[in-house]
């Protein structure tokens, strides 16, 4: 059975529910029972050895070890025995709970399992639904970790799509995962592919689990003997013990699975990773967590997660992307890359010397920042805000070294056949393949948009720098718009001066300081004082005496308020300038608009 026809067989037990349950409500149920129904089968064949040493009074090493797993069940139910006394289904399927692990009982308590026991119970379900899951043979020899954790993850996003409220905070969209995932990958197929490689992948807003998952199935098509050990945290209760089932179903340690708050309460303290991936919340306030992050980058400093800066307390994205910059594996070690996706307040927001600036400004003087990925609008179920997904790394191949590229894959998107939430808009594989291309290739690119003679357009293309640009018909024209762009890290640096004018006094003369370092030299008016922008790159006297001088003779720079600064302004540098219309195309409309209304008053005056 593969895993689209086992969670379509699933699903199938959303036809009981209906009426008694709220479709937005089918997950409390199915998901914790396909968990359960997983379990059983998987402790079947050492059911009556656990049982054995559990009558013995063995402490629990020795359950684990009879079992031949991460976790075992002392009971001695299982699901076809609580079938078999419909009497008693309710009390013996909560003992049969029970009888499992902690860290198992940990996830049944997180879906609040016992609520829906009970309320299937009162509504007369609870003995259909118990024997529907008991007719499935889950066991491994039937359906494999990578079969089971397809279909289990093929549920998750059924029941995130059809709950849009929730959707969008706890689930990203499928194919930006993969792009993510891909963009990660791609520079180390070579390592990837030995046999046996043992890899590790960290999420910190884990979710229900999809980006740990997706990477593996990523790894698992390339490469079946690599091992990827997952790591995550997650706030959310529910959203947690999803993501808790889906990576105990996949064979993983679930006790890499954190729950709670990743900014105030590190569930991985120094700890480092491989790859990770992050799709924090976009411009969520983080007062809730200030007192503590504050007092660790105050204590701290660089020696924590947050000595960078703190971003303003209105959007604490930036303070997930320190996290990640500290659970780097050390380039002494391997590495790390990840990925993060961000809305577009991380690459501007803050002049010099704010708390973003500073972050901006250690990532690219430190060489972090491999590539910036700008997506289509309309991708997440919550939002149609624009994002874009950073990928950083301090194992950067010899010729990224110093530099980011940029990529605007912005007008890389089909329309969905039907919306969900906020999101109307999907990649196709093929342009998940495009934009990977374009990383990988690390070069500049344009988009080739040829037109006919009425300006219809007739293909696209991608035409990196070195090629040829696609021919064009009689008549017709090309019509060239940036797609990747690549910059030395310093382009992105600035200097902040200050610029002074004298006080004067009432007759016009120069005020002048009559104390200390001030004696004899001119006093400033504040009123008159001014900030120029100098980029790094760009000597700061000579745009002083290019830019100020000649409009302000008297004036001059103090050195000790001049503050260094970092932006990516993105939408410049893919910013197309449009010509307007000929004014005699215009002034021929307007004509023929005119003429138009004054025919109608005269219809109107017959």
């Amino acid at each position: 059975m593969n895993h689209q026809s086992l969670s379509n067989f699933i699903w199938s037990v959303a036809d009981l529910l209906r009426g008694d349950y709220k479709q937005s409500e089918y997950g409390r149920v199915i998901l914790p029972f396909t968990v359960l129904r997983r379990l059983d089968c998987v402790l079947e064949p050492t059911k009556a050895a656990v049982l054995k040493e559990s009558e013995a009074g063995r402490p629990d090493p020795f359950l684990l070890r009879a079992a031949g797993q991460s976790f075992f069940n002392r009971s001695p139910l299982d699901l076809a025995k609580l079938v078999g006394d419909q009497d008693n289904i309710g009390t013996n399927l909560l003992s049969y709970v029970q009888g499992f692990s902690p860290e198992v009982r940990d996830i049944f308590e997180q879906f609040e399992f016992a609520a829906q026991i009970d309320r299937l119970a009162k509504n007369g379900l609870l003995y259909q639904v118990a024997e529907r899951f008991a007719r499935i043979d889950l066991h491994p020899a039937k359906v494999d970790n990578n079969q089971m954790g397809l279909a289990f993850e093929e549920l998750i996003r059924k029941f995130a799509e059809i709950s849009n409220e929730t959707a969008g905070e706890h689930f990203t969209p499928r194919e930006v995962i993969r792009l993510m995932v891909n963009l990660l990958f791609v520079e180390d197929d070579d390592v990837l592919s030995k046999p046996g490689v043992v890899r590790s992948i960290y999420d910190p807003t884990a979710g229900t689990g999809g980006m740990l998952s997706i990477a593996g199935e990523y790894l698992h098509e390339h490469n079946p003997q690599a091992q990827l050990t997952m790591s995550g945290q997650e706030l959310n209760p529910e959203s947690y013990a999803i993501c808790k089932a889906d990576m105990l179903i996949k064979g993983q340690d679930i006790a890499r699975i954190v729950q709670g708050n990743t900014l105030s309460d590190d569930g991985h303290h120094g700890q480092t990773f491989d790859y990770m991936l992050s799709n924090p919340p976009f411009g969520v306030e983080w007062k809730k967590v200030q007192k503590e992050v504050q007092d660790e980058h105050t204590r701290l400093g660089h020696a924590g997660r947050f000595g960078p800066g703190l971003p303003r307390v209105s959007d604490g994205s930036l303070l997930f992307l320190m996290h990640l910059l500290s659970k780097m594996r050390p380039w002494t070690e391997g590495g790390c890359r990840f990925g993060i996706v961000l809305n577009g307040s991380p690459l501007f927001t803050g002049g010099a010397g704010s708390g973003e600036s500073e972050i901006r400004r250690h990532v690219l003087e430190s060489d972090l920042v491999e590539a910036i990925i700008a997506l289509p609008t309309d991708m997440f179920y919550n939002t149609g805000i624009a994002t874009y997904v950073w990928i950083l790394s301090n194992r950067k191949p010899a010729e990224r070294a110093g530099k980011v590229q940029l990529i605007d894959a912005s007008s890389f998107w089909r329309k969905m056949r039907k919306s969900l939430g906020s999101k109307r808009k999907e990649m196709s594989e093929g342009q998940i393949a495009d934009v990977t291309r374009l990383f990988g290739s690390f070069a500049e690119a344009d988009l080739a948009t040829v037109l006919d003679a009425d300006g219809k357009e007739l293909t696209r293309e991608i035409v990196l720098a070195d090629d040829q640009p696609p021919a064009v018909p009689d008549g017709g024209k090309i019509k060239l718009a940036p797609l990747s762009r690549i910059f030395d890290n310093k382009s992105f640096g600035y200097r902040t001066i200050t610029v002074e004018r004298p006080l004067r006094d009432e007759a016009g003369n120069v005020v002048l300081g009559q104390r200390g370092k001030a004696k004899g030299k001119p006093q400033p008016d504040s009123s008159l004082r001014d900030t120029e922008n100098v980029p790094l790159t760009e000597d700061v006297e000579a745009y002083f005496a290019r830019e100020v001088k000649p409009h302000a003779h008297d004036a001059w720079i103090d050195h000790d308020k001049t503050k260094i600064g970092y932006e990516i302004p993105f939408n410049r540098h893919f910013y197309v300038f449009e010509p307007p219309r000929p004014l005699a195309e215009i002034d021929a409309d307007l004509a023929e608009v005119t003429e138009r209304i004054q025919a109608m008053l005269r219809e109107l005056a017959a």
